[in-house]
């Protein structure tokens, strides 16, 4: 097989796809039921309370486990019938969305969860449209089943009401809550009924029942169940919308499964119709047009970076999503933004924290460099001439801090922290002009980001961090000309400069900028900021 031939055989074979929910949806239950079906892990370790022994894979920062919430994306691969799947877990939390909406840029496809009793939340809708603005095809896994919830109709209109996307159920759920007991699979004409199953285990017994749902067959394993399950789906084929991939892969409709991740009911044939139906790596935009994952050679882009995933080395590590051609060790490749030439020597396949090394990866892949402080989020490398993938920006902070310099002993230690977490994106660093070594600004999208930021700081950096609060809720990027005197003698407003050193305007509330702007209407602000 040449070169070429084995690229685009990897990456027909590749799903690269994120997880989105709202927090306590069960999206880190679903991901180690993934890993367990896949043979990644032998157990699955549920996010619980600080008193639990044991812990998800993909929660791998002390504060997760203590916490019980996911506050930094991972990322987790397995091999599954020929499928190399590769899963990135993203925080629920609506604080940590940002790095929610990083991760979005390196996946090719969205499972999006939903609690069955809860159906549509707000953080949900949130994630559901940065998935739409990036042309994301999302796949629906109605999660909870063997707990009380809404009818499953019900749920289906919501989705189409709130979220204006088609819903298709490819398959039924048969009974509901201590009732729960399969699923009908409308695609393959097929009863799944399931027995056995618990939280750790992928025991699961299922026993299939071949034919279309008013079989005789169908009907006498069905039970009291039969008249319900047949009049649901009579309902569908004759009211709903046909299921179409196209569709499906141009965001226009969401095909819809129904299960339990807890007791593993309805998780096997959730992953399989799923691997079938979901897109491979595809094209990926450039300032060069779409870059085609099998017709040119190695690129990627760096989407993530963390600082000190192995406390014992102070390491940091580069997430880097593989776009086209074969990824080599110890290659040598363009660094776009800097131009010079690099090689990638320490490379590994990441598991959560877990590495290993990688000789070669292919498109859909994301490995992990060694960062000696070159990359950044955003950062473009190739093999071929200069080109840059489509950049990922920076939100606009809601809450802001000053560090209070004069609490700290280690000087050092605390600008160290706050470059390395900030080049994370783990919290966005302000300076005022002019201001030389004045206490920095400190800005996030939600107040946790704070407590994740002063738990790294005293744990991986040793720095005692004292923060004041700022009166400051919204952050606008310079896109003009302007004169700072003009905010110089206001209490609402105050300007500040970025990381690379780019003039931002603090207001405390929405309603000042409409005011600024009243007064000045030749100013042009963006919400905001690439890195």
């Amino acid at each position: 097989m040449d070169a070429q031939a084995q690229i685009e055989d990897e990456v027909r074979r590749r799903r690269t796809f994120a997880i989105i929910s709202h927090p306590d949806a069960g999206k880190t239950t679903l991901t180690e039921k993934l890993l367990l079906f896949g043979g990644a892990v032998r157990e699955a370790g549920a996010v619980r309370a600080r008193r639990a022994a044991r812990h998800a894979t993909s929660d791998w920062l002390e504060l997760e486990k203590q916490r019980g919430i996911s506050v930094s994306s991972s990322v987790m691969h397995f091999e599954h019938r020929g499928f190399r799947i590769n899963i990135l877990d993203t925080p629920g939390h609506q604080d940590f969305s940002e790095d929610t909406y990083r991760t979005l840029a390196a996946a090719d496809s969205a499972v999006m969860l939903i609690d069955a009793a809860k159906g549509v939340e707000s953080q949900t809708r949130k994630l559901f449209e940065v998935c739409r603005l990036r042309g994301i095809p999302i796949f629906t896994f109605v999660n909870k089943l063997d707990r009380e919830g809404r009818d499953p109709l019900e749920l289906m209109t919501e989705i189409e009401d709130v979220l204006g996307l088609d819903s298709v159920p490819v398959n039924w759920p048969v009974g509901g809550g201590k009732r729960f007991r399969g699923v009908y699979d409308r695609l393959r004409q097929r009863l799944l009924l399931f027995s056995g199953g618990e939280h750790g285990t992928v025991a699961v017994d299922q026993e299939i029942i071949e034919g279309p749902p008013g079989a005789d067959e169908v009907r006498e394993a069905l039970g009291s169940f039969a008249d319900e399950v047949v009049e649901s789906l009579e309902l569908i084929d004759g009211a709903g919308e046909a299921f179409d991939r196209g569709r499906v892969l141009a965001g226009e409709q969401t095909p819809v499964f129904f299960g339990s991740a807890l007791t593993n009911f309805g998780v096997l044939p959730f992953l399989e119709n799923f691997l079938e139906l979901a897109p491979p790596p595809g094209p990926h935009e450039s300032s060069e047009g779409p870059v085609d994952p099998v017709g040119n050679p190695f690129s990627a882009f760096v989407f993530k970076i963390q600082a000190n995933m192995d406390p014992d080395h102070r390491d940091r590590v580069a997430f880097v999503r593989v776009c086209s051609g074969r990824f080599e060790r110890d290659s040598h490749v363009l660094h776009v933004r800097t131009g010079k030439k690099i090689r990638l020597a320490n490379s590994t396949l990441l598991m959560a924290k877990d590495r290993e090394t990688v000789e070669f990866a292919y498109p859909g892949d994301v490995i992990g460099l060694f960062d000696p402080g070159i990359f950044q989020i955003g950062d473009t490398l190739t093999a071929r001439d200069s080109f840059s993938f489509a950049g990922i920006p920076s939100f606009s902070p809601e809450h802001f801090m000053r560090v209070e310099v004069a609490e700290v002993m280690n000087r050092k230690s605390l600008e160290k922290g706050l470059e390395q977490l900030a080049q994370e994106g783990a919290v966005q660093l302000f300076t005022e002009p002019g201001s030389g070594t004045a206490a920095p600004i400190l800005g996030a999208v939600g107040p946790l980001q704070f407590d994740v930021l002063q738990h790294r700081l005293a744990s991986e950096y040793k720095v005692d961090l004292k923060l004041t609060p700022l009166p400051f809720t919204t952050a606008r990027w310079f896109r003009s000309e302007f004169d700072p005197e003009i905010f110089r003698y206001s209490d609402a407003t105050r300007v500040i400069e970025d990381r690379q050193g780019r003039p931002v305007l603090l207001l405390k509330s929405e309603f000042y900028l409409q005011r600024v702007l009243e007064k000045n209407p030749d100013l042009e602000f963006s919400e905001t900021g690439g890195f």
